[in-house]
């Protein structure tokens, strides 16, 4: 079981979807699939730049695609959920025991009420998923009516995630419109996500560097 073979899945595609619009519901930003697939190939360059084997970038790719099924459950331990989920998914492909554990046990600490990275794998997982942060994941268009969630993601009008083998650094590149959004709000939402890839870039044996508005933060 491949990447490929994943993406065309049905049941996760499926997952995926229920996921997304549960949290439409709910008043969250977008988790969509294209959400999946761009912290997919994220978490893959990352391993990539860090000149990790072939097969553990395979392995971020299909976490990464992945992570967010268990929304289709439930928000709250959604990273659990989708772990179970996965397990479940995989033990019926022609998957290794090894390669599945370390694919469920990226999703089940990618979320950081609870998890945090183990290994290289979830450490990919985390600065992907973190560090995708951009306007068109609002879905609400009522400025007004925004919440600040949709404040702090609006307002970010550009973000560019840099990675530097040779200095060892990852380093997320921040435009925020404070019109929109104040520092104090963005870091109050966002700091505790920053810190754990922060952790997690030590998995790497890099540091994780944060600018906004040209000032660094971390």
């Amino acid at each position: 079981m491949n990447y490929k073979e994943i993406r065309k899945n049905e049941e996760i595609r499926a997952l995926l979807e229920k996921g997304n619009a549960n949290l439409g519901t709910l008043g969250y930003t977008d988790h969509s699939e294209k959400h999946c697939i761009l912290v997919a190939e994220r978490a893959a360059m990352l391993l990539e730049k860090f000149d990790y084997s072939a097969h553990d970038v395979e392995l971020a790719r299909i976490a990464g695609y992945m992570h967010d099924i268990g929304n289709a459950v439930n928000r709250s331990h959604h990273g659990e959920y989708g772990a179970l989920l996965a397990n479940d998914i995989l033990k019926r492909t022609d998957m290794g025991i090894a390669d599945r554990i370390t694919i469920m046990s990226a999703i089940g600490n990618h979320d950081e009420s609870t998890g945090g990275a183990v290994d290289i794998v979830s450490a990919a997982l985390i600065i992907a998923d973190k560090t995708d942060v951009r306007r068109n994941r609002v879905r609400n268009k009522e400025q007004a009516s925004f919440d600040i969630h949709d404040r702090v993601n609006y307002a970010v009008t550009e973000s560019r995630l840099k990675v530097n083998p040779e200095k060892a650094t990852i380093s997320l590149n921040l435009q925020v419109d404070e019109s929109i959004c104040t520092m104090y709000e963005y870091f109050d939402i966002f700091l505790g996500r920053m810190m754990m890839c922060r952790r997690a870039a030590e998995f790497l044996e890099a540091k994780f560097k944060l600018t906004a508005n040209g000032s660094k933060i971390l």
